[in-house]
């Protein structure tokens, strides 16, 4: 406390001493006075105090001139409160645990959404940042080329991919992810080196024409221990030589956060870095993002107008690669032009707002535990205001009773908060990609957990006033009632219902997704993950290329069948069921002549696969044969499709067997097999068609071992890395069970089911909360009622109607009309949880259950309470 506030107030003690001494020195000289008058000791005394008038009064007067009051009575009220709380600790830890939780959910949840969607980038000219969203969803070069050129509404625009390369700085290859950017990402971004340089435009003059690397702070702190002398030191990427130009600053992080970049490299380099040069292609689109300035003046509107029109342009050039090139522009975020879906958005957005519904359960619940608290104290308070107290006074010690609880349940909740998401920063969920999701609170999360505690205080605190303003001090002395009883259904009864509506909506949203993430692991995915292991090669970071991927294909999968317990070794392009899932090509008819996007009949799943394929991924051959090494290059095009291709293409299975089909731009494929229907994407997705091609004559850089093994996992990667390792040192590769690796696909409905399970128990508990509270307040402010009944002979089944009859009647209605909602609002989820359906009879049976799990806990106390009423004793009392 500052030394001048400390002064003042030793002085205003020791002035207010002063006061009283002069007070009892003028009694004393007034005393002395009236006794040379002749009247005794007792009686001068007494005529001096009748004289001066009430030596209390003017003391309180002179205490209240010295400016301190509001000081001195808001700690007063606060040790008071204190004291109330300590006699109190079941209703104070139920208070301040009911506060925290909904305090905290809040904190969280606004923090991811903080972190996800409002955190600023911390880029110059964030303001005028805008993604380009193409209607595709990614770009060829060529077209980001004439974008660039022939817009008129941005100052620039940039193009970025992540890139997994092998990186070599000495000690080995490893797999290492970055970013591949045009050469005028760091112009455009107006960013500046931390050492070194960046590259520019001007460095660019031609394919694999710019072999340079910009590390990133935090691959150059980890790996090179802040050397200064790195720039111009040469480095193996993918076995090509690259030299370091510079260092980013350890403020920057790209225009996506989530993406931990080790490295920088231009955009030109594409054959080098990815294995392929697709620069001046205009038929593959590959480019995720493009983002960029709109021009000072120019709106969002009119800047989409002008990229309309682009492409238009390219659309009439380009009729064969281009139809409806069309664009969006999305605003500056941390998720900027990162193909986040409207689906997670909306899911985001929905728990935002159940949290704020909790709070505001929790709220209503402390309000009816308050005034079950202040129907307890009536007597103290018809006491107090019977002897003079104000009820303004009594309502500002009831407020800051309140605030006492609502600022100790948020600190609670934010320190729970803060903890949460610190786990959740360190947290990497995608362990194969450099993704982390850094939702660490900040002040603004630190301000609005704050804010709701005040807030929250002020809500709940205000729920009793009005018990005290219409409180008859001399009826509650008189009777011991504050309240009437009353049948009509009131605010609080409202906001309880609503909140067990509340909880039967989050409790059938959870049961519908678990149970969906039941079903998903028990569907028929059309592979057998179990005892299967899933290698990841990358080709091109061990800088193999055209013929050579082919031979040493052939070269791994001889090594791999060597591997004790080994029972079958596939290979594919990219496995069903996992995050890299899955690339597509439209399909023709055999008759059809003009392949155009219009003509095509069916957009298939596309997998490149060797022969043994089928057997190490437990996937059925229905009909016809599986590859051969003969279905090479030099040999006529063939396929296995599944199912659904057949049905959908052909017209029926029979009909598909031995028929051809087309694909743009490629020779007429021969059907030589079917294969039984599987997921392939996600688990979520409806039936689709799929085509497997031999990768003898559909090579890929990028290949998956597929191994079945009968062997401990461990054993064999163990023998898997040792055996790549002989093969060649510089293959980078990474080996996981097929179960994590569908694990990883199922993140999403694992999530939801999880975060639906959290915020169901935390529903629950608040109903529970909440029931208890409005029960506990009937059977408080019913006591002399229950008396009389029980005193007249009531059952106590009568006794338990009559004091908790409103709780349950709103838990029944609350709870079937949640139950409706839940139905309702499960289809949202639909889209994230496999099969997520209400209509199940678990699903039904269990919310029913947990709903009376939940009315039962909540009235067990009350009950007792209002059992055990005493009439003989309560009557005494009163």
């Amino acid at each position: 406390m500052p030394l001048g506030i400390l002064g003042r107030i030793l002085g205003r003690k020791r002035k207010a001493t002063d006061f009283k001494a002069e007070i009892e020195a003028h009694l004393q000289l007034e005393t002395e006075r009236l006794r040379e008058q002749g009247l005794s000791e007792e009686e001068a005394h007494n005529a001096a105090c009748r004289a001066f008038g009430n030596v209390t009064k003017a003391q309180e007067r002179f205490y209240e001139s010295r400016h301190w009051l509001l000081w001195d009575n808001l700690s007063r009220d606060v040790r008071y409160s204190l004291h109330l709380l300590r006699k109190s600790p079941s209703f104070t830890l139920a208070a301040i645990l009911t506060l925290a939780m909904a305090i905290g959910a809040n904190a969280v949840v606004f923090s991811v959404m903080n972190a996800l969607l409002l955190r600023p980038l911390g880029l110059p000219r964030e303001q005028s940042l805008f993604s380009v969203n193409p209607r595709t969803g990614v770009l060829s070069y060529p077209d980001y080329l004439d974008l660039q050129a022939r817009n008129r509404s941005f100052d620039g625009l940039t193009a970025m991919n992540v890139a997994g390369v092998g990186l070599d700085t000495g000690h080995g290859a490893s797999l290492t992810w970055g970013w591949i950017v045009s050469g005028n990402y760091f112009d455009l971004l107006g960013v500046e080196p931390y050492i070194g340089r960046f590259f520019h435009s001007s460095d660019e003059r031609g394919p694999n024409s710019a072999p340079y690397l910009v590390l990133s702070y935090g691959y150059w702190h980890d790996h090179f221990q802040d050397d200064p002398d790195i720039v111009g030191r040469t480095v193996q990427l993918n076995k090509h030589p690259f030299t370091i130009i510079g260092v980013a600053s350890s403020e920057f992080h790209g225009t996506n956060p989530f993406v931990i970049a080790s490295f920088y490299v231009p955009m030109v380099d594409q054959e080098q870095v990815e294995g392929v040069n697709n620069l001046n292609v205009r038929e593959t689109a590959w480019i995720g993002t493009v983002i960029g300035h709109l021009k000072k003046g120019v709106t969002a509107a009119q800047g989409i107008a002008d990229l309309n029109s682009v492409g238009s342009y390219l659309e009439k050039t380009y009729p064969k690669e281009h139809q409806r090139m069309t664009f969006s522009l999305e605003k500056s975020s941390p998720f900027m032009g990162s193909g986040m879906t409207v689906g997670a958005q909306a899911f985001l957005g929905a728990l935002l707002l159940l949290s704020g519904l909790i709070l505001l359960a929790a709220c209503a619940n402390l309000g009816s535990l308050f005034s079950a608290r202040t129907a307890d104290r009536s007597r103290e308070i018809a006491l107090r205001l019977a002897m003079g107290s104000s009820r303004t006074s009594i309502l500002r010690q009831l407020f800051t009773e309140a605030m006492v609880v609502s600022l100790m349940g948020g600190a609670v909740g934010i320190w729970f908060s803060a903890w949460l998401l610190q786990w959740l920063s360190a947290w990497h969920p995608l362990p194969r990609y450099p993704v982390q999701v850094a939702v660490n609170p900040d002040a603004n999360v630190y301000a609005l957990a704050l804010l709701l505690s005040v807030i929250s205080g002020f809500v709940f605190g205000a729920v009793p006033v009005r018990q005290v303003l219409r409180t008859n001090p001399y009826g509650v002395i008189k009777s011991g009632s504050t309240a009437t009883i009353g049948r009509r259904i009131t605010a609080r009864d409202a906001l309880l219902a609503l909140q067990v509506a509340l909880c039967a909506v989050l409790v059938t949203s959870s049961f519908v997704a678990v149970r969906g993430l039941m079903r998903s692991m028990r569907s028929d995915l059309g592979i057998e993950p179990q005892n299967a292991l899933l290698v990841d090669v990358d080709m091109n970071t061990a800088g193999y290329h055209g013929d050579q991927i082919a031979v040493m294909q052939k070269r791994m999968l001889d090594a791999m069948a060597t591997i004790p317990g080994v029972e079958a070794v596939g290979l594919t392009n990219l496995p069903p069921m996992t995050l890299d899932c899955c690339a597509s090509s439209l399909v023709f008819t055999d008759s059809t002549t003009d392949l155009n996007d219009a003509n095509a009949v069916t957009s298939a799943t596309q997998f490149s696969i060797s022969t043994d394929y089928f057997r190490a991924a437990g996937t059925s051959l229905l009909m016809g044969r599986a590859f051969t090494l003969s279905d090479d290059k030099n040999s006529p095009r063939v396929a296995i499709i599944n199912q659904h291709f057949a049905r959908e293409v052909f017209g029926s299975e029979a009909k598909a067997m031995n028929a051809y089909f087309k694909q743009p731009d490629k020779p007429r494929v021969l059907v030589v097999g079917i294969v039984e229907d599987g997921k392939y994407g996600s688990a979520t997705e409806p039936p689709q068609p799929a085509m497997f091609l031999p990768i003898l004559q559909s090579p890929a850089t990028e290949a998956w071992l597929v191994l079945r093994s009968k062997s401990e996992p461990q054993q064999t990667a163990l023998a898997i890395r040792s055996k790549l390792h002989g093969l060649d040192p510089l293959l980078v590769s990474s080996t996981e069970t097929w179960s994590s690796g569908l694990a990883q696909s199922l993140f999403a409905p694992r999530m939801a089911a999880f975060s639906l399970g959290v915020l169901g128990i935390m529903g629950a508990l608040l109903s529970i909360t909440g029931i208890f509270g409005m029960a506990a307040y009937g059977v408080s402010r019913r006591k002399r009622d229950l008396g009389i009944r029980i005193a007249i002979g009531a059952q106590r089944s009568e006794v338990l109607q009559a004091a908790l009859g409103r709780a349950v009647k709103l838990l029944a209605f609350g709870s079937a009309a949640g139950l409706l909602l839940g139905i309702l609002a499960s289809r949202v989820l639909a889209s994230i949880v496999f099969d997520a359906t209400p209509r199940d009879p678990f699903v039904l049976a269990g919310v029913v259950v947990a709903m009376a799990l939940v009315g039962l806990i909540a009235t067990w106390i009350p009950a007792l309470r209002a059992l055990s009423i005493d009439p003989v004793m309560l009557l005494r009392e009163e």
